[in-house]
């Protein structure tokens, strides 16, 4: 299973891992509603999952800017 980590709002790759041994429930998607799965996780045909977070730089513009959050696609 592979999973890939990609900034949510500048679409960033932070990161991937790769690994026939990781399971949703290692990764804690399991504590997740399924709103918050269906925003925040994206499955691919190939195996693959998306996951969508927010980086470091994102989330410290938006920590200096909160009116930012009320933009559909703040920091494209």
């Amino acid at each position: 299973m592979a999973v890939n980590y990609v900034c949510r709002h500048c679409r960033t790759f932070i990161g991937r891992i790769e690994s026939d041994h990781i399971s949703e429930e290692k990764l804690g998607f399991h504590f997740l509603t399924p709103d918050e799965r269906r925003d925040i996780i994206a499955y691919n045909s190939g195996g693959e999952i998306t996951v969508r977070i927010t980086c470091d730089y994102c989330t410290e513009a938006l920590k200096s800017h909160p009116e930012l959050s009320l933009l559909a696609n703040p920091l494209q």
